[in-house]
């Protein structure tokens, strides 16, 4: 299935497992993302359904990869003959997305219910890390010998160069 959707001013078509880069969405990477602008969703051998402007309850889940900064354009204005140049450097800011569901009805995805809740069962009791840290009984390590200092680590003065002697300027001789 797949979905047309709009952020940041332009439209993307999008699939389950898509990777995207899109304009900066607010969302530490690995936080989840419901774009709600869907303007088309079709696939699967389903009639393709078409929104005016929007389909109403549709959404895309996506999980931010990471925040980053596209290349660097550098703008360069010009007015010929008035000694007028200007240069000046723009990084857009970008987030990249990974699609996780395309969902008619705007239900969210199971994996990422299961994913926000932590299961009790996947933390370690104290009781476990206790018992784990006694068995592992911590190597004593041995001090590394550092290598001895030499006797000469002060510095010495440094012997001035004697001055390049200047080449005497001879006059050139009359023939007199």
């Amino acid at each position: 299935m797949f979905a047309v959707i709009r952020t940041g001013g332009k439209q993307y078509r999008v699939a389950k497992d898509d990777k995207i880069v899109v304009e900066k969405l607010a969302g530490e990477p690995g936080a989840m993302v419901e774009l709600s602008d869907v303007l088309m969703i079709g696939g699967d051998g389903k009639k393709v359904t078409v929104g005016a402007p929007v389909i109403d309850k549709a959404a895309v889940f996506a999980e931010v990869v990471e925040q980053s900064r596209a290349d660097k354009i550098l703008v360069f204005k010009k007015h010929r003959r008035k000694n007028y140049r200007r240069t000046r450097g723009h990084r857009q800011e970008q987030t990249v997305l990974r699609i996780v569901d395309v969902s008619p009805t705007g239900a969210k995805p199971k994996a990422a219910a299961a994913k926000a809740k932590p299961k009790p069962e996947d933390k370690p009791k104290a009781a476990d890390k206790k018992t784990e840290t006694k068995a592992k009984a911590p190597a004593t390590k041995k001090p590394v010998a550092k290598k001895e200092a030499k006797a000469d680590t002060k510095k010495k003065p440094a012997v001035k160069k004697p001055a390049a002697k200047a080449k005497a300027k001879t006059k050139p001789k009359s023939k007199e």
